[in-house]
């Protein structure tokens, strides 16, 4: 796996090497597979919608499932997590060649973002994409990345092709349950029978024995 590519954060550039030293696995904490709501990711401008590219780690390099842009090269996809996510890494397989996105603009807890607002907003971090058939480790600023409900990808255009193609897409970072969410059930401290109707055969001589 290669680490990243050039890097934006809208103040400069970052060159960081390539680091094949990663080692790791769905069962390991920092591996987020299991904290995706998978249910519910979306993507727009795709086939399929419903993409099937967030993967188990072993499955990384399966070529055999993908999703690509369907009316032009532009491709848009929204990941929700289960939780609060202290993000870590964006793990990227796409291409080949020029079905390679020429870049991945991620965008924190903006889930109804589409394609008629995405190009005024600024993305929380911007990655050059190279052409490989490895899967490239981007790692994120955690500043930016330390509170994230959801995660929204867009790549805006492909190396020459007509269409971009991503094979898997993966996290690793610090999951946590979000707990500040009010309950939406009221409890009656105690019954007051002034306060309920009588309902009949209670109490009036007729005795039921349901479940006697």
């Amino acid at each position: 796996m290669s680490s990243c590519a050039d890097e934006h954060d809208h103040s400069g550039h970052d060159h960081d090497g390539h680091d094949h030293s990663h080692d790791f696995s769905d069962a390991q904490p920092n591996n987020l597979f299991d904290r995706v709501d998978r249910q519910n990711v979306v993507a727009l401008n795709a086939e399929p919608s419903e993409p099937k590219v967030i993967k188990p780690w072993h499955e990384r390099m399966d070529e055999t499932i993908s999703v690509e842009s369907d009316a032009d090269d532009q491709l848009i996809i929204r990941i929700p997590f289960t939780g609060s996510v202290k993000l870590r890494s964006v793990l990227l397989k796409a291409g080949p060649g020029e079905e390679t996105p020429t870049k991945m603009d991620i965008f924190v807890n903006e889930d109804g973002l589409d394609f008629d607002d995405v190009a005024d907003k600024q993305p929380a971090q911007s990655f050059d994409i190279p052409q490989s058939r490895e899967v490239g480790d981007y790692a994120v600023k955690p500043s930016k990345f330390s509170d994230v409900r959801s995660l929204t990808l867009y790549f805006p255009a492909a190396q020459g092709a007509d269409n971009v193609r991503i094979y898997y897409i993966g996290f690793l970072g610090e999951w946590r349950e979000i707990k500040d969410r009010p309950a939406a059930i009221l409890y009656e401290a105690q019954a007051n029978p002034a306060d309920h109707p009588k309902i009949p055969g209670i109490n009036d001589g007729q005795h039921s024995n349901l479940g006697m």
